[in-house]
């Protein structure tokens, strides 16, 4: 192996946006196109019915959970309706010094976050192209109740607009259309290696 191999470092990419905006499918698609891999986030909250542990979250326990968050092994973490999420900063760090590009899912507090740690991240911020397609995909998904969708919308500009002002954000990127927007996506990635 040559040494510029051997010295190529990783990237984080960071992902936010509001529910409905497609973040799991840009995912997705990155870590196949680029390549990357996912981060895989700890979580306080009950597995969903399809959902498989150490694949979609590490699920713990509250008072594990308290333990990585004390003992400073997440990258970031939140409590979001009651629940602790957070991000091992070991998987991170392992995959940035082997020089693997590696993708975060995680909120505005999260990237603030991981931006003060880590501020060569790659944050990118994904927007609905309208708020009536927003409100088409959530209730496509049959996942969520109507109250939960409703609250989900309601969330959402308030988001944007915390997004807007955290300063963390490399660019905003509205999906209208999911090839382009992840075309857009892996070359802002590749210019920057």
């Amino acid at each position: 192996m040559n040494g510029k191999a051997a010295d190529k470092k990783g990237k984080v990419i960071v992902i936010s946006g509001p529910s409905g905006t497609g973040k799991s499918t840009i995912c997705r698609r990155l870590c196949e196109e680029l390549p990357a891999e996912f981060s895989v986030s700890v979580t306080t909250r009950p597995p969903r019915p399809n959902e498989t542990a150490d694949r979609d979250y590490h699920y713990v326990t509250p008072e594990e959970f308290a333990r990585l968050k004390d003992g400073g092994e997440l990258l970031e973490w939140a409590e979001v309706y009651g629940k602790h999420y957070g991000t091992p900063a070991s998987a991170v760090n392992k995959a940035v010094a082997d020089g693997r590009i590696i993708i975060l899912e995680i909120d505005v507090r999260g990237c603030i976050q991981v931006h003060e740690r880590i501020p060569e991240a790659i944050a990118f911020f994904i927007l609905p192209p309208t708020a009536e397609e927003q409100k088409n995909r959530l209730e496509g998904r049959k996942t969520d109740a109507p109250e939960s969708v409703a609250e989900r919308l309601a969330k959402a500009d308030g988001e944007i607009r915390y997004a807007n002002e955290s300063a963390c954000y490399d660019e905003f990127v509205v999906n209208d259309k999911l090839d382009v927007t992840v075309a857009q996506i892996v070359a802002k990635i590749r210019a920057s290696q």
